[in-house]
């Protein structure tokens, strides 16, 4: 079987989608499926590249915006494209917009079927151009992604429960499957892995920016009875690291802290290692199709507080209300902080079963379920 995944850009570090299509690439590659990529070329000329490389597309006015969140939109070239769609058994449309929109209407005429995948709400854009609470735009937006690329899908691969529910009450038409885009679930922890509490480290990953809302733990510090006693660290990058260094100055300035908030952006190894550290892992994101930085974390032990709200997912890997807080509430988070601080042994005790609670998103079990999906859209 050969499946073409289709995207803009698979080739940014630090960026949640591209890293589960590479996932996907490298896991279907290693079952016995061949795969290979239609993206924007990699900007990177000395990584990996795509099979079927595509132009870079500057978006007039927003490309400082769009490059910044780490994005990048690929132009289309349709003889590249009917290549690549002819080799293809399966075409996987990773996104609503318009180079996918162009795939799945060539695919049609090449006979081809098309599976899609939701990775990313309108809300995520609408985010970063600073209108989050434009329902009007988000809907208007939703509804071509719909018409022009998920309703020419045979299946949809929802990440999430809410994205199913997300698409069901959007009217998307196409058969919907729901499965995690999966992680390795296997790590070598040892007895020296212990959570550091002098000060207590409190990790929050994920790029810089609006609809990862870091800003809601820097601000929870001012209500936190134990601020002094922690150190932050912000594991990435984006737009907003300028703004979040500025605030964590004024905080130490003010006395909230002891110690300085450090922004880094780790690769998977070292983060990991910090992950194992990490006394709590907050997650404020307000948008989040799956959230798997979040089942990375508690994979290593970490015990999680993670922001609950009407288009974020990331919730569902909490084992109790002691770990949600109301998305952007800064004095919840500080009160959950607090809580876990103040209980010792309850911590240690939730971090190995938050460990033992991420098998069910194996990425062995989410290549299957992939392969079941396309297998099905062939068979229809």
């Amino acid at each position: 079987m050969k499946i073409l995944i289709v995207c803009n850009n698979a080739y940014y570090r630090g960026n949640g989608m591209c890293t589960a299509i590479q996932t996907l690439y490298r896991e279907l590659n290693e079952a016995g499926v061949e795969a290979r990529i239609m993206s924007c070329a990699n900007p990177d000329t000395d990584g990996s590249q795509p099979e079927y490389p595509l132009g870079h597309f500057k978006f007039p006015f927003f490309e400082k915006i769009i490059y910044s969140n780490g994005f990048r939109y690929a132009a289309a070239d349709r003889k590249i494209m009917t290549e690549a769609i002819r080799w293809a058994d399966v075409v996987h449309l990773e996104e609503g917009f318009p180079i996918e929109a162009i795939a799945a209407n060539l695919a049609a005429k090449l006979g081809k079927p098309c599976v899609g995948s939701y990775h990313l709400l309108t809300e995520n854009i609408m985010a970063n151009l600073e209108m989050t609470r434009d329902v009007v735009i988000n809907r208007i937006v939703t509804y071509f992604w719909r018409k022009l690329v998920y309703d020419k899908c045979r299946i949809v691969h929802c990440p999430t429960t809410m994205i199913l529910d997300y698409l069901n009450a959007h009217h998307f038409r196409a058969e919907k499957m729901v499965f995690s885009n999966g992680i390795s679930t296997y790590t070598e922890r040892s007895d020296a892995d212990k959570p550091q509490t002098d000060p207590y480290l409190i990790l929050c990953t994920g790029r810089l920016s609006n609809e990862k809302m870091q800003r809601t733990l820097l601000g929870a510090m001012r209500h936190s009875r134990h601020s002094n006693q922690i150190q932050l660290v912000f594991a990435g990058k984006g737009p907003k690291e300028r703004k979040y260094r500025r605030i964590a100055a004024k905080l130490v300035e003010d006395g909230v802290l002891s110690f300085e908030p450090s922004f880094k952006f780790y690769d998977s190894e070292h983060l990991a290692q910090i992950c194992r550290k990490a006394y709590l892992y907050i997650h404020c994101a307000c948008v989040e199709v799956e959230g798997l930085s979040c089942v990375e974390a508690l994979r290593e032990g970490a015990v999680p507080v993670i922001a609950e709200g009407k288009v974020t997912a990331t919730a569902q890997f909490a084992l109790d209300e002691r770990s949600i807080f109301p998305v952007g509430d800064e004095k919840a988070l500080a009160e959950r902080i607090d809580w876990w601080i103040e209980h010792p042994e309850e911590r240690e005790r939730m971090g190995e079963l938050y460990a033992a609670s991420v098998k069910k998103y194996d990425i062995d079990a989410s290549t299957r379920s992939m392969i079941e999906m396309y297998n099905k859209a062939l068979s229809e």
